[in-house]
């Protein structure tokens, strides 16, 4: 299947809409939770805010340099999101063994998932970093175009 350059130019657009969505809802709510606690809950904040302030720059500049800082962002999200999914299981294992002793094998697995620390919401940042490298695959900037083109 072979895509046009007008139907991916808005394909593309719309992706960047949904990331920058994201990245400024997500980014509102972590403040609003307080999700200030030491550098480990820093992270998340700091990287969105960094990748929002690289957006920005892309759509002033639309240079290559900006959509290469954005890729190596999206995967520093990827990461992090990945580590935060580890964390926040670990933390809610070690408070449902504090809190129930009795607690091992499935039981303990199944109540750390359900646990007061969503163990998923860090996948967010997956999301979100999947979308920004969708947004970069094959960019005309990064091929020193302006135009969007054939992609097969």
């Amino acid at each position: 299947m072979i895509l046009r350059g007008p139907t991916v130019a808005v394909l593309r657009r719309a992706v960047l809409a949904i990331l920058v969505i994201g990245l400024v809802g997500t980014e509102i709510e972590l403040l609003l939770l307080k999700h200030t606690d030491g550098v480990w809950q820093l992270i998340p904040i700091v990287l969105q805010g960094a990748v929002i302030l690289v957006l920005i720059w892309f759509g002033i500049a639309k240079s290559a340099a900006s959509l290469r800082a954005l890729q190596g962002l999206m995967f520093a999200c990827l990461i992090a999101g990945g580590i935060g999914v580890y964390q926040h299981f670990e933390a809610n294992v070690e408070y449902a063994s504090d809190s129930n002793p009795s607690l091992s094998g499935s039981d303990l697995y199944k109540e750390a998932v359900l646990g007061s620390t969503p163990t998923l919401a860090p996948g967010t940042m997956v999301q979100l970093a999947l979308l920004g490298l969708a947004f970069t695959f094959r960019h005309p900037r990064l091929r020193g175009s302006d135009h969007e083109t054939e992609v097969s």
